[in-house]
């Protein structure tokens, strides 16, 4: 998938449609994936691409691991994701217990793929909502506490205090390790933006909060990932300070509206649901 990867991400850009209504993921969640420190890079050789005089017509992936699925098709093509369960079946499982496993993602909308996997026995198990922060709408303006600043990676990036905040941020039980290896990795996406990564700064110098945000370079969205404040800091519009700033920086880059999370603190500040992704599962 190595040699595979920038044309998947272009495939993806290609044919996205606004709000996730195309029944294709964004191209950051794709890129992001991949910088993970839970991805298995081992077996990324188990996706499935599809190709038509060429070209990619489709792409069935994990997003970390496998026992997990999502189908990506060319505009027109939508017609193959049923008939890309059976692949998926094979090279995207996991095995436990002596048992198969597999969870399929997909958009509420697409009833036709929802009813091939009910003949072959899936079961809808998990809906959340898929979220946007349309920039028509205005910008919600909170007032920073005192002692606290705005930065972007660009003028400060300690991997250290990058690494506490995520790991605290997460809601981890013990103290942060010492892996910062994993928080480089994931600065080395191709499209990854120091400049649009936004942390709120405590008066102490620890990062409180950390919003990384992300940018299609064909399309006019922005995407957060990921958000966190640590638990010593929550409660006072951190949050929703950073994810202002950020969405305010990509807005200067051309973006019209921003992909959030399916928690209700989206939709406290002006998050709108555009459609529901479902998981569908089933063991055998």
């Amino acid at each position: 998938m190595l040699s595979d990867f920038e044309r998947v991400n272009e495939f993806i850009r290609r044919n996205f449609q606004r709000y996730q209504l195309g029944g294709n993921i964004p191209q950051p969640f794709w890129e992001y994936a991949h910088t993970h420190p839970y991805f298995n890079h081992n077996l990324t050789h188990r996706f499935g691409i599809w190709e038509d005089n060429g070209e990619i017509a489709a792409v069935a992936c994990y997003e970390l691991d496998l026992g997990e699925c999502y189908f990506l098709t060319k505009t027109g093509y939508e017609y193959m994701k049923p008939g890309m369960i059976d692949y998926a079946e094979k090279e995207l499982s996991k095995v436990a217990n002596h048992q198969k496993s597999l969870d399929i993602y997909v958009f509420d909308y697409e009833d036709q793929l929802k009813k091939a996997l009910l003949q072959k026995g899936y079961g809808k198990d998990w809906s959340a909502p898929i979220t946007v922060f349309k920039y028509e709408n205005g910008f919600h303006e909170r007032v920073l506490p005192e002692g606290f600043s705005i930065i972007t990676l660009e003028d400060e990036n300690d991997f250290r205090k990058i690494h506490d905040v995520l790991w605290r941020g997460f809601d981890h039980e013990d103290e942060p390790d010492d892996d910062l290896d994993c928080r480089m990795l994931m600065q080395s996406a191709p499209h990854f933006r120091k400049d649009l990564t936004t942390i709120i700064k405590a008066p102490n110098g620890e990062y409180a909060c950390f919003a990384g945000m992300w940018m299609d370079e064909v399309n006019d969205f922005a995407y957060i990932e990921p958000l966190v404040t640590d638990p010593r800091y929550r409660r006072m519009g951190l949050a929703t300070i950073a994810i202002t700033e950020s969405m305010k920086h990509t807005h200067k880059f051309g973006a019209t509206y921003c992909f959030g999370g399916a928690p209700e603190f989206y939709t406290s500040i002006g998050f709108e649901t555009v459609c529901y992704r479902e998981k569908w599962s089933k063991v055998w």
